[in-house]
């Protein structure tokens, strides 16, 4: 069988303390694949220090954008520059060390055969190590967005994700019109919307260590915005 092209993905805004771990473990895990960073002009030098390591590394690529622009767009860029390039599988994460490396493999084996696969602290053996406030809102929230979209899925905002472009068809992120992080629920509706299968994995998602979480306190308002247009809608 002839190897996949495959592209990881993650998107970047003052991650400098984490990003070379992160790439440094996921070449450690995965020999094969390829690694895209768009970074949003991070004024804590994150950028410049993927470019250090781009120069001495040609599986690594840097798109540097002039300011922040926001999640949604940065991960609808990475799916547009996968198809671009050809790649079969693009596999999204979190730059801040909460999503595992070592799980990629897990990823690659299921998009073998599913064409979207998301990584999901609630199922049987996954777990969420977040605490107090932010479990409660993750765990909870996650239920509302099942029981209002009626999707058949126990994960909706987690960014740990696979794509198999060539199963999903005249499919585009630049599809899902929810914006911040309502888009990663609004991948779901659309996907669920064309009738992809949606296949779940168990992950372990750990708490930031370093740097500091970038979730608006006022997006959990947005979401619940977001999420009663999607529910009307369906």
């Amino acid at each position: 069988m002839s190897q996949k092209k495959i592209l990881v993905f993650t998107a970047t805004y003052n991650e400098v303390s984490n990003i070379a771990k992160l790439i440094s473990k996921i070449k450690k895990h995965t020999t094969k694949t390829d690694i895209l960073i768009i970074d949003d002009n991070s004024p804590d030098g994150t950028g410049r220090k993927v470019l250090k390591l781009k120069n001495k590394d040609k599986n690594l690529f840097l798109i540097s954008r002039k300011k922040k622009l926001g999640l949604d767009s940065a991960h609808k860029l990475a799916y547009d520059f996968a198809k671009k390039k050809n790649y079969e599988y693009l596999i999204t994460m979190d730059a801040d060390l909460s999503h595992d490396p070592k799980e990629i493999k897990k990823f690659i084996y299921y998009l073998n055969s599913f064409p979207f696969v998301i990584g999901s602290r609630y199922v049987p053996g996954g777990k969420c190590l977040m605490k107090g406030r932010r479990l409660l809102i993750s765990r909870y929230g996650n239920q509302i967005i099942k029981k209002l979209l009626k999707i058949n899925s126990n994960e909706y905002t987690n960014a740990y994700r696979g794509f198999n472009l060539k199963k999903l068809k005249n499919f585009h992120l630049d599809i899902v019109k929810t914006k911040g992080y309502s888009f990663f629920m609004g991948t779901l509706y659309e996907i669920k919307k064309r009738n992809f299968m949606i296949k779940e994995i168990p992950i372990i998602f750990k708490d930031r260590k370093e740097g500091y979480s970038k979730i608006p306190k006022l997006e959990v308002f947005r979401t619940l915005k977001n999420l009663l247009i999607l529910s009307l809608k369906s």
